[in-house]
């Protein structure tokens, strides 16, 4: 019995067209409904168009949240996640969940979106064989990237590239299998779609095109181990991800009577046969077809709103559907009847080696399709001409070159977003017209891309428009447009940012975690995962010496001071300062490897020595027997400085390398910092020892050094940029502390040497480490003060803060409970 005053809304799943058709619905009904909303997954409301960057590392879960739990709540919505409804019981108008929870409905909206396809051949069902659809298989590639090295991915569409580039990028030889001769065939023409291949290629990622899956082979273990092909090639898999399509998840509506045919069939209101039960998303068939672009079932998700509204207008008639994707930096478009045909003739423009290729489709003088690779600036134009059937006779001569080029229609000179009437389409995903965004950022005093997205949703969903969305900030906002983000609060404790905490830290003088965490109104009492170790590193960087440190707030690496492994045991990597050691080093670490059976003994990248497998109750004992300075590889803290022999020994050499190296990681040692720290000292411009990838890379030249700034080697590359040119030993190490310490104050926590250079702009670093001579000479004081007399944690057990009862070992130990 309902002892609410409202009808109970119930929706399943939780996925972008279900959450978007509450959002429409809240927007003009916002009280109409009870709601509770039951998702499958353990997230809240994601975007799954972006898991490709995620898998990439370009992004990360938290990046791609649409809606966090706190969006439920505030909006008076009961959330259950992770529970799976099994049953409708549609004469008692109630869902069940696997776990037994129910909920009585009046309305019911079924968004069970789709399930991959999995190829039926034997093996299908081994370990490592996964299909690329949410965010655990993302985590399930990125973790088996850090493990194995071949990965097939099956299927050539957008979805398997994106995921072949992911992996590509996380190291994995990758090769991606496509029954079809050329690369997303429905998307593009076989021109477009080689060229899309040559690019990847030149990438690193392997193609073999029209071939069939026979089987997948395993191991003894049950992991995959190798593709075979019906033509009897059989190739070397770790992981095999299947990405050849979808198919609607009509599971449960079929279960409960509901006429379902290649979906669940919805009439134009989106209601199921039964007219309590309504449906959205990939899971329906509206007018026999399925739709898997976002763009159209958001069209579903807004007619669904007003008719659960009662609004009783709007209806769904279908969508015309255009493509514009961008895959791995890629653009691509595609409309209406690319691939032509009878009565059609073509247009088409061709640079392989500038990386532009277009296909317009004409018939009886109107656009009919069109196709294009690289050049994509126009296709909301030709969308446009397409959709609404323009008579192109007059333009022929000019329409292969865009918009700008068609006399009064286009505005030479200004950019494409100026050259836009307000009625044209921006975001196509979420079909907002340029005169709506112009509108909100005028009236609603928008000032940042993220304002826009959350205002107006353009830009929120692919990306692909972001472009317009900015130029048009630019436009309407003059000089007063922000590029910078509008702040992002640091975890679901508080809405305060990284920056507004540091500087509380710093203005307030917190030294304590329950100061910061009582002066600044945290939700949560303790904190949590995400903001503790930020908090205590934020803590402890502004008042060196003062501030106290939490071990527990810092992850099991640093609070273990040793790299945990996948097994459980602990690696450690002893100190070599500058990468020198010594016979007696060398005579210790092979002792030790023996005596606690240490299985692995590994050169690592930066020129130390590796001992992976020691057991964690053995720890302070192998510490103790090396007798060597911690590596600090396992923090966010200094790892190593390289070095190449430099004019010590090599006859190219300018400069003493090893020196400069030795001096430098003396300096920084016990250094914490917001994310791992590598430098490198290369004695001559051969750049042996890799300087120009490093957070701080230094070059010997002949009139001394040069300086180099924000390199990273790691998932994807970037190369340092120009520092200055200095002349000695002791500049090299005041202007390299310098900037060590300006990232140490101002770098968010868990943002590498890269990504603070990218927010605060080289400039700005300049202006505080070379304009600014005593400003330089400052920072490099407050370094050296806060590195003065670091402790070793290998040795000085009490003034690092190690708990020693971390590594007694609990067998025998009877275990007693409460």
């Amino acid at each position: 019995m309902n002892v609410s005053s409202k009808p109970r809304l119930v929706m399943v799943g939780n996925g972008m067209a279900g959450v978007r058709t509450l959002e429409e619905l809240l927007k003009i009904a916002p009280d109409k409904y009870e709601i509770t909303v039951f998702g499958a997954e353990p997230y809240a409301n994601y975007n799954r168009i972006l898991l490709s960057p995620v898998l990439a590392g370009e992004q990360t879960i938290q990046d791609i949240m649409l809606n966090d739990v706190n969006w439920y709540e505030e909006n008076g919505i009961t959330l259950h996640l992770g529970k799976k409804i099994t049953q409708i019981d549609r004469k008692n108008r109630l869902v069940i969940a696997e776990d037994g929870t129910t909920a009585a409905y009046d309305r019911l909206l079924l968004a069970t979106g789709s399930n991959p396809f999995i190829l039926p051949v034997p093996g299908n069902n081994l370990e490592g064989v996964i299909a690329y659809r949410d965010i655990h298989d993302t985590n399930t590639m990125i973790e088996t990237a850090k493990h194995y090295k071949h990965a097939i991915v099956i299927g050539g569409g957008l979805l398997g590239l994106e995921a072949a580039n992911g992996l590509a990028i996380r190291g994995m030889d990758v090769t991606v299998v496509h029954i079809h001769p050329w690369l997303m065939e429905r998307q593009l023409d076989e021109t477009s779609g080689k060229m899309l291949q040559q690019a990847l290629e030149a990438k690193g990622i392997k193609f073999l095109l029209g071939k069939n899956t026979e089987a997948l082979i395993g191991n003894d273990a049950g992991r995959v181990k190798a593709i075979r092909f019906k033509d009897g090639l059989e190739v070397p898999a770790d992981l095999v991800c299947m990405a050849v399509g979808i198919r609607p998840n009509t599971a449960l509506a079929e279960s409960a009577g509901l006429h379902c045919n290649r979906g669940i069939v919805v009439n134009d209101t989106m209601q199921t046969y039964d007219p309590r039960i309504y449906s959205v998303g990939e899971c329906v068939s509206h007018r026999g077809i399925a739709y898997g672009l976002v763009a159209p079932l958001f069209e579903q998700a807004k007619v669904c709103a007003n008719h659960l509204a009662e609004y009783g207008i709007g209806r769904y008639t279908g969508s015309v559907t255009s493509t514009k994707l961008k895959v791995t930096g890629i653009d691509l478009f595609s409309a209406g009847n690319f691939m032509g045909g009878e009565d059609t003739e073509e247009i088409t423009l061709s640079d392989p080696i500038g990386g532009v290729y277009k296909k317009l489709v004409l018939k009886d003088d109107k656009l009919v399709g069109a196709c294009m690779y690289g050049d994509t600036a126009d296709g909301s134009w030709y969308f446009k001409l397409l959709r609404e059937g323009t008579p192109v006779a007059e333009l022929r001569d000019r329409l292969m070159f865009g918009e700008n080029n068609i006399g009064d229609v286009g505005h030479q000179g200004q950019n494409k977003a100026a050259a836009m009437a307000d009625s044209d389409e921006v975001c196509g995903c979420n079909g907002v017209s340029k005169g709506a965004i112009v509108k909100a950022i005028k009236g609603q005093g928008l000032f940042t891309l993220d304002e826009v997205r959350k205002c107006t949703k353009a830009s929120a969903s692919c990306g692909s428009c972001t472009g317009l969305v900015e130029q048009l900030l630019m436009n309407t906002l003059g000089t007063d447009y922000s590029a910078a983000p509008s702040k992002k609060a640091m975890c679901g404790c508080t809405d305060h940012s990284h920056e507004e905490v540091r500087q509380a830290i710093r203005d307030k003088k917190y030294l304590t975690h329950k100061e910061v965490y009582e002066g600044m109104g945290w939700r949560t009492p303790n904190g949590c995962s995400t903001c503790r170790p930020a908090v205590n590193y934020y803590l402890l960087s502004t008042w060196p010496k003062e501030a106290v440190d939490d071990p527990q707030s810092r992850f099991i690496n640093e609070r273990a001071h040793a790299n945990i492994q996948k097994d459980g045991t602990y690696s450690v990597v002893p100190r070599m300062w500058g990468g020198l050691t010594n016979p007696s080093e060398l005579r210790r670490i092979a002792d030790v490897a023996d005596k606690y059976k240490i299985p692995t003994v590994k050169v690592t990248g930066g020129q130390r020595i590796d001992l992976l497998g020691v057991k964690k109750e053995d720890l302070p004992a192998v510490w103790k027997e090396l007798d060597m300075p911690s590596g600090h590889a396992y923090g966010k803290s200094i790892r190593t400085v390289k070095t190449c022999v430099g004019a010590e020994h090599c006859r190219f050499g300018t400069q003493l390398a090893m020196d400069m190296g030795v001096k430098l990681e003396r300096m920084l040692f016990g250094m914490w910092s917001p994310h791992k720290v590598k430098l490198a000292v290369s004695g001559c411009p051969r750049n042996c020892a890799e300087a120009g990838i490093k957070d701080v890379g230094v070059i010997g030249v002949d009139s001394g050094y040069e300086l180099y700034i924000g390199g990273n080697g790691g998932i994807k590359t970037e190369v340092a940029e120009f520092l200055c040119k200095v002349k000695t030993d002791d500049e090299v190490m005041e202007y390299a502390g310098a900037f060590i310490q300006l990232y140490r104050e101002e770098g968010w926590y868990l943002e590498r040497t890269v990504h603070y250079m990218q927010r605060v702009g080289l400039d700005y670093i300049k202006k505080r480490i070379l304009d600014d001579e005593e400003g330089r000479e400052t920072l490099y004081e407050r370094l050296l003060f806060a590195l003065e007399d670091a402790p070793d944690p290998w040795k000085d057990f009490e003034r690092a803060g190690v708990d020693l009862r971390q590594f007694q070992s609990l067998k025998g130990i009877p275990v007693v409970s409460a």
